[in-house]
């Protein structure tokens, strides 16, 4: 590899470093606050389902990430795909599943 790609890759990771805390404290925010609203501040279930690590054990993250972004039909899941990227969903599903509850 040349030593300018090798520069450059290294610079760009440390770049993407801050911007990958802040988004990952925004996603974190967005549990607690939005998804606490419906599935109860400790995630154990209110208007919405249970998502604890426990209540997630047998989901795949690729369905709850599909769920997160697309809502559930005839019930009070909103799609969320209009405010976060597949990517995004699938970083909230991953955090959802290896929570350690409070």
């Amino acid at each position: 590899m040349p030593r300018v790609a090798v520069i450059t890759a290294i610079a760009a990771a440390l770049c993407a470093a801050p911007a990958q805390a802040q988004d990952a404290k925004r996603l974190e925010h967005i549990i607690i606050q939005d998804c606490g609203s419906c599935h109860g501040l400790t995630r154990k279930g209110g208007l919405g389902r249970p998502i604890t690590p426990q209540a997630l054990a047998h989901s795949d993250p690729q369905s709850i990430a599909a769920i997160i972004l697309d809502g559930v039909p005839g019930t009070a899941m909103p799609p969320w795909r209009p405010l976060l990227t597949e990517d995004e969903a699938l970083w909230m599903a991953n955090y959802l599943k290896k929570e350690k509850q409070k």
